[in-house]
């Protein structure tokens, strides 16, 4: 793997981390996470490698090695899809597939709306509410943040603030940065025409219906994989239902 930085779109250095060689395919993080974590770790990157194409990992503003500014200009709304088509402009890309987990599929879908066209599209870990009623999402995610030191165990909260703790995560940014995500309404999802992949744990609502999600596309199918929201992302299950679809 090799890793260097490209600039945001508004300058911001943020970083990027690659894997293989042949077809490119961006693949974004979730949230409080890295590429590291997400894709490079649990071996998802390496299956794509190895099945023939280069794996484009950006660590996303405010996550990794990327930049995490404190003021709130550099936080724009849709900040993360302005920051997408930055790295696809800088790379010049023009046929690429696109994949993301989590916040990475909310930011995926934003930057397709917005006029990015992949060849083909993977939502993991995100269904129709996940889109439609973030404004709800990102709340609870903001009161994790303002209550982070009182959060004791048994708190709905705890996960997420030990996910934090465990990532290091720059509080003051990450709070800029929920509020920067708008609610995508559904007849909004009618821009997706590309072919897409719907994939989720088997134990995995966080973000709501995947099957609601799947039958508001215009051209998508979904897999189901072992896993809760965290924990089918450690499986090689998730690498191999994106690998499969990207294939066919």
């Amino acid at each position: 793997m090799s890793g260097e930085f490209f600039p945001g779109f508004d300058g911001a250095r943020l970083a990027l981390h690659r894997m293989g060689s042949g077809r490119p395919l961006v693949m974004l993080h979730g949230l409080f996470s890295n590429a590291e974590m997400n894709w490079v770790k649990w071996g998802h990157a390496r299956l794509l490698a190895d099945a023939g194409f280069e794996c484009l990992m950006p660590d996303l503003r405010a996550h990794g090695l990327s930049e995490a500014p404190h003021d709130p200009a550099a936080y724009p709304d849709d900040v993360l899809a302005k920051d997408l088509a930055a790295l696809v402009a800088h790379l010049g890309l023009t046929d690429y597939d696109l994949c993301g987990f989590s916040l990475g599929a909310r930011t995926s879908v934003r930057g397709v709306i917005a006029g990015l066209r992949p060849r083909k599209l993977v939502l993991g870990g995100m269904g129709l509410e996940g889109l439609a009623g973030w404004t709800e999402r990102g709340a609870f995610f903001i009161d994790a943040i303002d209550r982070f030191d009182a959060v004791k165990h048994g708190d709905p909260a705890f996960p997420a603030v030990s996910f934090m703790k465990t990532m290091q995560v720059d509080r003051v940014a990450a709070r800029l940065l929920l509020q920067t995500f708008a609610d995508t309404p559904p007849e909004a999802l009618a821009a997706i025409t590309m072919p897409t992949l719907i994939v989720n744990g088997d134990q995995d609502r966080d973000n709501g219906d995947p099957a609601a999600l799947t039958a508001r596309l215009p051209n998508a199918v979904q897999a189901i994989v072992p896993g809760t929201h965290m924990s089918c992302v450690t499986k090689p299950d998730l690498g191999q239902a994106i690998r499969d679809f990207l294939l066919g």
